[in-house]
């Protein structure tokens, strides 16, 4: 029986599936209660809200959602973590999840989940399991997605697009020829409108695009797309890409990461055809919908920029490093001359130096561990704007020493407001 748009909980509306879920559903006649740990940009985007973070123990309790979602008849889980501490995993694939679907048991749900997780070994594939499992006892629709691209892109699609745009050569994992259906995201949200409406019965069901295409052949038809010539594959060992991937896990670098490398491995293909048959509206193929529209400027700007993000982190990282050793070992008989005569003692002067160190190493830590940035941003801009006053009053002809001086913090600062910019991807 077809059911009539009602209102529908979009859990994970904040991730790059669930913002163009919870578009496609409100374009499609749903009232959506878009749900994430951050709201204020889906307040702004005209959504009603909910603002959860599903690692709260409150989040655990069914009572918990009951309250709160009076009158929601659907729910479309499409939150998840690629990368986590197994509390992490725990919370988001698994017990917030049973709370919710125990608060609501009438509920239409349906749950955004993952092709390739049969027979990976992997964390991630592991707690996606057991979310689908917790869903299967809950009569929710599980739908397992391949590679999802859209208008936009974010982590791994976002790595796609910067790995095409790279100059003279074109990165691949091992041989390259691992296989993708892609599917659009647009595409995608039409399907879940159909499915709420017409829920399919026991799943896991795949979705994904009718055209098949290798990692190498997306990778080149990308870089058609940006209308840039085409360059020659530089095929990564898998183990020298599980070693980037395990750097990325430690530098928190998203999309670079070890989990990724191995589910890539594992396989990406979705077996569309049964589901797909299903629907009024059948997916584009993915030469179909990269066709469609233009490559522009800010797509290009964004996939040069992508991997500019993590480069700027680790030369801000290594400033800082180089600035506290210099800070705690040089000798105080190197920089002590460059101050002239002022009325506090050597011994101040020393002691200012040996804790500036101190603060600059633990920046450097915070940098290179993606600790929280929008703090580190605020602190490193603090901080170069005290060097710089307080130098300019103890010191003022630094600003006029040949090799720069205090003239270069200018442009720290402006690298610093640069990193911040790319480090805000919502």
């Amino acid at each position: 029986m077809s059911a009539a748009p009602g209102t529908v909980l979009v859990l994970g509306a904040d991730g790059f599936i669930g913002r163009h879920l919870a578009f496609g559903l409100r374009d499609a006649g749903w009232h959506v209660l878009a749900c994430a740990r951050r709201t204020a940009r889906l307040k702004r985007m005209g959504f009603n809200t909910l603002q959860v973070d599903l690692t709260d123990p409150q989040a655990h309790r069914p009572e918990f959602w009951r309250s709160r979602l009076t009158g929601v008849t659907h729910i479309v889980n499409s939150a998840g973590v690629l990368d986590a501490s197994e509390a992490l995993y725990t919370a988001v694939h698994v017990t917030a999840p049973e709370a919710l679907y125990t608060a609501l048991p009438d509920a239409q749900g349906l749950l955004i989940s993952a092709v390739g997780i049969d027979g990976a070994d992997t964390d991630f594939a592991r707690f996606r399991h057991a979310g689908e499992k917790i869903a299967s006892d809950h009569d929710v629709t599980i739908l397992r997605v391949g590679l999802v691209l859209g208008e936009t892109s974010y982590g791994g699609s976002s790595l796609a697009r910067a790995l095409a745009a790279l100059p003279v050569l074109t990165p691949v994992v091992g041989d390259g020829q691992q296989v993708f259906n892609p599917i659009h995201a647009a595409d995608l949200a039409r399907a879940v409108d159909h499915l709420l409406r017409h829920p399919p019965g026991p799943g896991p069901h795949d979705i994904g695009g009718p055209e098949t295409v290798t990692q190498a052949g997306m990778l080149h038809s990308l870089r058609a797309w940006f209308g840039l010539p085409s360059t020659r594959l530089l095929r990564l060992p898998v183990g020298l890409a599980k070693a980037m991937g395990r750097i990325g896990d430690a530098m928190r670098l998203g999309p670079i990461s070890a989990t990724s490398v191995a589910q890539l491995q594992n396989g990406v293909l979705a077996d569309h055809a049964r589901l797909t048959e299903t629907l009024p509206e059948k997916p584009r193929g993915f030469s179909t919908f990269l066709a469609a529209r233009p490559a522009g400027t800010q797509d290009l700007w964004h996939a040069r920029l992508y991997l500019a993000r993590p480069a700027l982190r680790i030369v801000l990282a290594l400033l800082w490093l180089a600035s506290g050793l210099l800070g705690l070992f040089l000798p105080r008989a190197d920089f002590l001359p460059l101050i002239p005569d002022t009325s506090l003692p050597d011994a101040a002067l020393v002691a200012m130096a040996r804790l500036g160190g101190v603060l600059d190493l633990a920046l450097a830590a915070a940098l290179i561990r993606g600790w929280r940035p929008r703090l580190v941003t605020l602190l490193q801009a603090g901080v170069v704007l005290s060097y710089t006053l307080a130098f300019t009053i103890l010191a003022p002809g630094l600003w006029l020493l040949p090799l720069g001086g205090l003239l270069k913090n200018l442009p720290i600062l402006a690298l610093i407001a640069i990193h911040a910019i790319l480090e805000d991807e919502r």
